[in-house]
């Protein structure tokens, strides 16, 4: 039996080191996950950090570290097609990125602890924790601060409706209030609104406007009589 010939006790041993330490930090990664309820939970993080500490200490056992390395490598890959299956889109906005990042971490706690590096495996474990758990409360915060118009980086557009007729001439008038506001126009398109009318929407290449003087060139826009409607917008950028 190839089993009781190949079999030795102390690699064994540390098989075992190695599994266990991946068994129990997947479980306190995966814990804070199962009790958010997020798509991967608490038995899907304890899988990939098992299944990466098991790669990575087989390619260990059987070829050293220089191939450990190189497992660990496509460890990395795998789980970057793992996680994009818990990226879900909703309209405008997207969801599980945070869990993705969580389980690639959790791949990172298996490898440390299939090389070994059970001590480095429990740092990475409490990094992991502190960024899912006490982060939230400055993320929160954060996220209720108002966006400075001025200092933030966004996309700006001027939308001016007219008929479709005058269009040349409200076009025209458009890039020269814009241009005397010192805000040039990185590009410039008409919308069909029906049959007759039709809508202007210069994109502005500034990506910091001050409101009042945009306000200041809508109000300028609207005393053209050609002009039905005059508006701005932003966006931000990613």
């Amino acid at each position: 039996m190839q089993f009781v010939n190949s079999f030795n006790f102390l690699p064994f041993l540390d098989s075992i080191i190695s599994f266990s330490a991946a068994f129990v930090f997947g479980t306190v990664i995966g814990v804070e996950r199962q009790y958010r309820q997020r798509t991967a939970g608490l038995r899907t993080v304890v899988l990939v950090t098992l299944g990466a500490a098991g790669f990575v200490d087989l390619a260990h056992r059987l070829a050293g570290s220089v191939e450990a390395v190189r497992v660990i490598a496509y460890v990395v890959s795998g789980i970057g097609f793992l996680g994009a299956g818990v990226i879900m889109k909703e309209g405008l906005n997207v969801r599980g990125l945070n869990t993705a990042a969580t389980l690639w971490c959790a791949a990172a706690v298996g490898a440390c602890a299939g090389t070994d590096m059970i001590a480095e495996a429990g740092l990475l474990t409490l990094f992991v924790l502190v960024a899912n758990t006490m982060l939230r409360p400055l993320v929160n915060a954060i996220n209720r601060i108002p966006i400075n118009e001025e200092q933030g980086e966004a996309t700006y557009e001027v939308r001016v409706t007219a008929m479709r007729r005058h269009v040349p001439e409200v076009r025209a008038f458009l890039l020269e209030a814009l241009e005397a506001a010192e805000y040039p126009v990185g590009n410039i398109a008409l919308v069909a609104m029906g049959e007759e009318r039709a809508e202007i929407v210069a994109t502005l290449i500034s990506t910091a406007v001050v409101p009042d003087e945009i306000n200041a060139v809508i109000t300028t826009l609207k005393t053209n009589a050609h002009v039905l409607h005059a508006s701005w917008e932003s966006s931000l950028q990613d």
